[in-house]
């Protein structure tokens, strides 16, 4: 039996990593997620056949519950609402690992005659997926708008009070280390830890949202990896490394796309405020424009290049745009789309919708391979993107975004953007783009703005 463990851990993790290698692109992504499945499915039943594994009522009440919750939230979630299931679900895997620590301590009797490796791995698992979890209920909130999605800081004290947060989670680890093993300590950890999850993430605003989502998903990756320490579970541990690795890997990456580094990010009190919503901000002015115009323009452009945002997932219009992009390519419009690392809320929201959609692979650009192509564009549709266009990344030194790399939308011949308001980004600052000369607004919900353009297309 233990052979056959083995060998189907071995086949499980392979499958794990060519699943993961699917989820390079649009395309593949669907078939590497069915692989990835199949490997964990191997894996658990590897653990099932484990000699010494029992309690069955338990794991199958356990499994069946799992199945009843996840898989019906999962069918129907919106796309617009995949950013705060990510993060629920992520930070369910964050609980997971918390209460297993718990059950290890009391089961144990404060880790008592356990190797030294198995309790500080359980502490571990315990303080980082305790972070997770209430640090992704908070993400949660935010992308859900149950609680603000602005900063909510304690000032200048917060920094004082998270590392006092941290201090007290390890001390009660210590304590457990040395021979404590009164309950109390283990709860005092997860407790700690959990204030401190909260802490850490409450302060940050939306505009980093899609960072700190990446940022706890590596952390649960991390603590499940602990945990299969700890339990001596083979499969946990490569699936958590795995999760680990590529976690930090994308969050660097992100943080790289925004020009800011992971320790301010943390350190939050970036984004989510609002000005008020208008066609004249100040001495400024916008110009406005009509379906009609638009479908003109776009319809005797050489290159179209369309810019998304969370304003095309919120009106859900990746649909419409595509259908849109087929008529102009009809009328031999070349027709191309400039993703933004950090657009929308989640890694990879952008490419997400848009092969849902069915928009063709080739077609998407990343920002290093479309920004040059700008220059050289007739007409730039941007879509409900907000701080990824602002020209003030660049030019204005005391903007929160200065250096942040943008697309250089504002060097396209003309730009139309597509927005219901003047209302700010996840930044909470105008967007300079907007009052630009060659810029245009057509004001409204963007599926209806999109599929009023389609109608005028038709008639030319």
């Amino acid at each position: 039996m233990t052979t056959v463990v083995v060998s189907l851990y071995i086949v499980a993790f392979a499958l794990f990593i060519y699943g993961l290698m699917g989820l390079t692109g649009p395309r593949t992504a669907v078939r590497g997620n069915l692989i990835a499945a199949a490997g964990m499915a191997l894996a658990v039943l590897a653990t099932l056949l484990t000699p010494g594994v029992g309690n069955w009522a338990l794991i199958v009440l356990g499994v069946a519950l799992g199945t009843l919750l996840g898989v019906p939230a999962a069918k129907q979630v919106r796309m617009t609402a995949m950013p705060q299931m990510v993060a629920l679900f992520n930070g369910v895997g964050g609980g997971a690992v918390a209460l297993i620590a718990w059950v290890e301590f009391n089961s144990t009797a404060g880790f008592t005659g356990e190797p030294g490796y198995v309790m500080v791995a359980s502490l571990f698992g315990a303080i980082v997926g305790s972070v997770s979890f209430w640090g992704s209920l908070v993400a949660f909130g935010k992308l859900q708008e149950l609680i603000p999605g602005r900063p909510i800081s304690l000032g200048q004290p917060q920094q004082l009070v998270n590392a006092l947060m941290l201090l007290a989670a390890l001390a009660c680890a210590v304590v457990i280390g040395i021979g404590g093993d009164a309950e109390l300590l283990i709860i005092g950890t997860l407790v700690f830890a959990a204030a401190l999850g909260l802490l850490v993430v409450l302060p940050i605003g939306g505009a980093d949202m899609p960072v700190v989502i990446s940022l706890l998903n590596a952390l649960t990756g991390l603590s499940a990896a602990a945990a299969g320490l700890a339990l001596n579970n083979t499969a946990m541990i490569v699936a958590g490394m795995i999760v680990g690795a590529s976690g930090s890997i994308l969050t660097n990456l992100m943080a790289k796309a925004m020009n800011r580094s992971i320790p301010a990010i943390v350190a939050g009190g970036f984004g989510g405020g609002s000005i008020a919503a208008g066609r004249e901000v100040g001495d400024k002015t916008v110009r406005e424009t009509s379906a009609a115009d638009a479908a003109v323009q776009m319809a005797y452009a050489n290159q179209v290049v369309v810019v998304p945002g969370y304003g095309m997932a919120v009106a859900q219009a990746q649909h419409a745009v595509r259908d849109m992009a087929r008529l102009l390519e009809d009328k031999g419009v070349g027709v191309k789309y400039a993703i933004h690392p950090v657009a929308g809320r989640m890694p990879g929201h952008m490419n997400v919708l848009l092969a849902e959609a069915d928009v063709p692979y080739e077609q998407l650009k990343e920002m290093d391979e479309i920004n040059d192509e700008f220059a050289r564009t007739d007409l730039a549709l941007v879509i409900g993107a907000n701080d990824v266009t602002n020209p003030a990344a660049r030019s204005d030194p005391g903007s929160p975004i200065h250096g942040m790399p943008i697309l250089n939308v504002d060097q396209s011949r003309s730009v139309i953007v597509l927005k219901r308001s003047m209302n700010p980004g996840f930044a909470g600052i105008e967007n300079e783009l907007y009052y630009s000369p060659g810029t245009a607004m057509l004001f409204g919900d963007a599926k209806s703005s999109v599929e009023s353009v389609i109608e005028e297309l038709k008639t030319l």
